[in-house]
């Protein structure tokens, strides 16, 4: 097998984020620090603890679904399968001319379709067990992301989903890469998740680190100490993955990047607090650096977990010195405009970095004075960098511990 036969690259995206459904309209809106943190409006949480969020609003786009499969689906499943077109479309892959068993799929998701189970049980309680939707035997399943995408596409090849909660999107990846080095020609993986429902909320309000105050401008500030705390967010992107071999065989017309390297770890917070405040990502960076035959002097940007909660950002800053030691190497923090979205928001992480490869322009966090931020981090901020990069350092955290990097490299 060739050194390239081995390289899985990535040659397709699809996004739906709250500031923007689609690839290009989600990294313009980045790019000009668009934010779409703000008032939930999907239902009224006045009356709950948490009341900003980053939702995805209604678009034409979402027309494309057929309307068979809206009863059936929650709306966020909904979105991932935009997405998944989306991405293959990009790829310039067409389901139809190839073997079902040639396509896997691995959009993995914590949350599954949890809007759509909270319907069901209001009412089963409200008028009883004869009203709830027999689709509510999966549409609620955390795994039903990869199933109705694998259906849609008549990908009936390896199929999986990796439950990291937000380091999720991360590890999707890696599992496609393992499918494509043992044969697999194509895979479709990535993340989607939400907890913007009434019960989901609710579940948030207990939790540490998240934002409690009603103004936009100071919640989910990444490396700031002044920050609010973190902001739900929901949404999050598809990625086609195949070997290089066989993506510039078939003459696909672009490669973002090359997944170069993968490193997961776990480390259980005893304060039970999301993602582990001591040596797990630092591990996970070093192994994916290490598997990808790279050292901290080759990395050209991060993006960073960046939860916007001071006690966590503390200790990912602390992570990035011990990485880098004295070099100052540029930290990107997309999410601030987004919000946490678990499995779609590390995806959408991914996604960034390859555009920032594409495009040689690292997004800034906007409205952020320098002074704000932690000092031992050089965090971009006003406007986006322009910076030939070609590796970039994708950094994700979960609740209770599980921690992931990925490195991607130019093609």
């Amino acid at each position: 097998m060739s050194e390239t036969t081995r390289d899985a690259v990535i040659t397709g995206i699809g996004v739906a984020a709250p500031n923007g459904i689609s690839t290009e309209n989600y990294w313009a809106a980045t790019l000009k620090g668009v934010s779409a943190i703000r008032p939930t409006a999907r239902f009224d949480a006045s009356g709950y603890p948490v009341r900003l969020s980053a939702e995805v609003p209604p678009s034409d786009a979402e027309e494309a679904v057929p309307k068979r499969l809206h009863p059936q689906t929650d709306r966020l499943t909904r979105l991932a399968l935009l997405s998944s077109d989306e991405a293959l479309a990009d790829a310039a892959v067409i389901p139809a001319e190839l073997p079902g068993e040639a396509m896997g799929t691995a959009v993995t998701g914590v949350t599954g379709g949890l809007e759509f189970g909270q319907r069901q049980l209001q009412l089963q309680w409200g008028t009883g067990w004869e009203s709830v939707s027999p689709y509510m035997s999966f549409a609620w399943y955390y795994a039903v992301h990869t199933g109705q995408v694998s259906i849609r596409h008549g990908m009936r090849g390896p199929g999986g989903v990796v439950v990291s909660e937000q380091a999720g999107g991360v590890d999707s990846l890696s599992y496609a890469r393992r499918r494509v080095r043992t044969g697999t020609p194509v895979m479709t993986a990535g993340g989607f998740d939400s907890l913007l429902c009434p019960y989901g909320v609710s579940v948030l309000s207990v939790a540490d680190g998240v934002c409690r105050d009603d103004d936009p401008a100071r919640a989910g500030l990444a490396f700031c100490p002044s920050t609010t705390g973190y902001v739900p967010g929901e949404g999050g992107a598809v990625l086609i993955v195949e070997s290089r071999d066989a993506a510039m065989e078939r003459g696909a017309p672009q490669l973002y990047g090359v997944i170069a390297g993968h490193g997961a770890a776990f480390d259980p917070d005893p304060a039970g607090s999301v993602g582990s405040s001591r040596s797990g990502l630092l591990r996970a960076a070093r192994t994916a650096l290490r598997d990808a035959g790279l050292t901290p002097d080759d990395v050209g940007v991060v993006f960073a977990d960046a939860v916007g909660s001071a006690p966590l950002d503390r200790a990912e800053a602390a992570v990035l010195t011990r990485l880098f030691g004295p070099r100052r190497v540029p930290v990107s923090a997309p999410k601030t405009l987004v919000g946490r979205m678990l499995s779609g928001g590390s995806a959408l992480d991914v996604a960034a970095a390859l555009l920032t490869l594409r495009d040689g322009l690292i997004p800034a966090v906007p409205g952020v004075d320098r002074e704000d931020v932690d000092p031992r981090v050089e965090l971009v901020v006003g406007e986006p960098r322009a910076e030939r990069v070609d590796c970039a350092l994708v950094l994700a955290r979960g609740h209770g511990g599980f921690a992931s990097a990925l490195v991607l490299t130019r093609p």
